[in-house]
C-alpha cells in the first residue's frame, strides 16, 4: 500500500502540473481553448482521485500498525485508541500536507462541478490556480523529505504513540475544523484570481464564491473556538486564549474574512470597495498559507509546536512568490477597480462599514478613497 500511496503522491503532483499549464492557457489564449479548459477540469478531478488513494494507502498502513513505515512508527502505537489512530494522518507534518492537498484538491473538485454556467468563464483560471497550490503541498511532500511513506531501514516492534498531550478529543476534531477553514479559502482566492486574470471585475464573482466565504469563515470559528476549549482544559496551555503565535495565526485569515463578510455587502449593492474586497480576499489566503507556515515550520517557538523541520523555507519561498505575484496582477488592474459611487458622508451606512473593516482587519497603509 506504501508503493500505491507513493504511486498516487507522483500521479496528482503530474496532474497538479497540467492542471495549471492547461487551466491558465486554455483561460488566457485568444480564441478560447475550450478543449483546454476541459482538460484541466478534469486533471483536478484525477488529481483528486489520486490524492484520495493515497490517503487511503496512508490510513491502511496506520491502522495495520506497519511500522515500518516511518509515519506510522512517530506517530502511533499498538494500544492507541482507534479515534487517535485516524487522527494520526494529520498529527505530524508529512500527514497534514496530505491531508491539506487532499482536501483542497476535493474543494477545487466541487468548485469545478457545482459553479453555475453564469460564471463558467472563470473556471479555467480556477482550476489553474488550485492546481498550482495542490502541486506545491505535493512537491514539498516529494522533495522536501516529507514523505508520509517513507520506510525504514528496519521494522520497530512498536510505534512511540501519538504525544499524550494530543491524545485528546479535541485532536479528533480541532485540528481538521482549523484545516478545512484555511484550506477552502483557496477557492475564494482562486476566484479572484480569475476575475483579475479575465478582467472581468463585477460582482459576478462575488457571487459565485458567496457560499465558499462563509463556509471558510465558519470553519475557521468552530476551529478556533474547538480549540479554545481545548486549551482551557488542557494543563499548562495558558487557558482559552494564551495569543500563541499559532494561535494568533489562526484569527488574523478569520479577521480578515470577517471583514470580507461584511464589505462584499456594499460592492453587491453600491459597486464601491472593489479594491479593497479583493486585497481582503487575497490578504486573507495569504495568512492562510502564513498560518500553514507557522504551524508546520517550527520557525516559532509555540506550545502547538512539536516538531522542527526544513520545510519552512519551501513555504517561505512560496508565501513571498504568490504574494508578490498576486499583488503584482492586483496592481495592473487598478485602472479596473473604479468604485461606481463614492462616500456620500463620512456618517454614511458605506463610511461605517469602511471604518469598521479597518479597525476589524487592520489599516493596510490605504486611505480610504484609495479602496474604494
Amino acid at each position: 500500500m506504501t508503493l500505491l500511496g507513493t504511486l498516487a503522491l507522483w500521479l496528482a503532483f503530474l496532474l497538479g502540473v497540467w492542471g495549471a499549464l492547461a487551466g491558465f492557457m486554455g483561460g488566457l489564449a485568444t480564441p478560447p481553448r475550450p478543449d483546454l479548459a476541459r482538460s484541466a477540469r478534469h486533471a483536478v478531478f484525477a488529481m483528486c482521485g489520486a490524492l484520495l488513494v493515497a490517503v487511503v494507502s496512508l490510513e491502511w498502513a496506520l491502522f495495520q500498525h506497519d511500522f515500518n513505515v516511518e509515519y506510522v512508527a512517530a506517530y502511533t502505537s499498538r494500544n492507541l485508541p482507534i479515534f487517535y489512530t485516524w487522527s494520526a494522518l494529520y498529527a505530524g507534518q508529512k500527514g497534514s500536507l496530505l491531508f491539506w492537498a487532499t482536501v483542497l484538491s476535493v474543494f477545487g473538485s466541487l468548485a469545478l462541478a457545482l459553479t453555475s454556467r453564469r460564471h463558467r468563464h472563470l473556471l479555467p483560471h480556477v482550476a489553474g490556480v488550485v492546481s498550482v497550490v495542490a502541486a506545491f503541498f505535493i512537491s514539498v511532500m516529494l522533495f522536501g523529505h516529507a514523505n508520509p511513506f517513507q520506510r525504514l531501514p528496519y521494522t520497530p516492534l512498536d510505534g512511540s504513540g501519538l504525544n499524550p498531550q494530543l491524545q485528546n478529543p479535541g485532536m479528533v476534531f480541532h485540528p481538521p475544523m482549523l484545516y478545512l477553514g484555511y484550506i477552502s479559502i483557496t477557492i475564494p482566492f482562486a476566484f479572484a484570481l480569475a476575475a483579475l486574470l479575465s478582467k472581468r471585475l463585477d460582482a459576478d464573482w462575488l457571487v459565485a464564491i458567496r457560499k465558499w466565504t462563509l463556509l471558510s469563515w465558519l470553519f475557521l470559528s468552530i476551529g478556533i473556538c474547538l480549540g479554545m476549549w481545548w486549551a482551557y482544559v488542557e494543563l499548562g496551555w495558558g487557558g482559552y486564549w494564551a495569543w500563541d503565535p499559532v494561535e494568533n495565526a489562526s484569527l488574523l485569515p478569520w479577521l480578515t474574512m470577517t471583514a470580507f463578510l461584511h464589505s462584499v455587502m456594499i460592492q453587491e449593492k453600491r459597486g464601491m470597495l472593489k479594491k479593497w474586497n479583493l486585497a481582503l480576499i487575497i490578504g486573507s489566503w495569504l495568512l492562510s498559507i502564513f498560518g500553514t507556515f507557522i504551524t508546520r515550520s517550527g520557525v516559532i517557538s509555540s506550545v502547538h509546536s512539536f516538531t522542527q523541520s526544513s520545510v519552512g523555507y519551501f513555504f517561505l519561498a512560496f508565501l513571498i512568490v504568490a504574494g508578490v505575484s498576486s499583488f503584482a496582477l492586483y496592481a495592473t488592474r487598478l485602472p479596473l477597480l473604479e468604485a461606481e459611487a463614492r462616500l456620500e458622508s463620512m456618517v454614511s451606512r458605506e463610511a461605517s462599514f469602511l471604518f469598521n473593516n479597518l479597525a476589524g482587519a487592520g489599516d493596510q497603509g490605504h486611505g480610504g478613497s484609495a479602496v474604494l
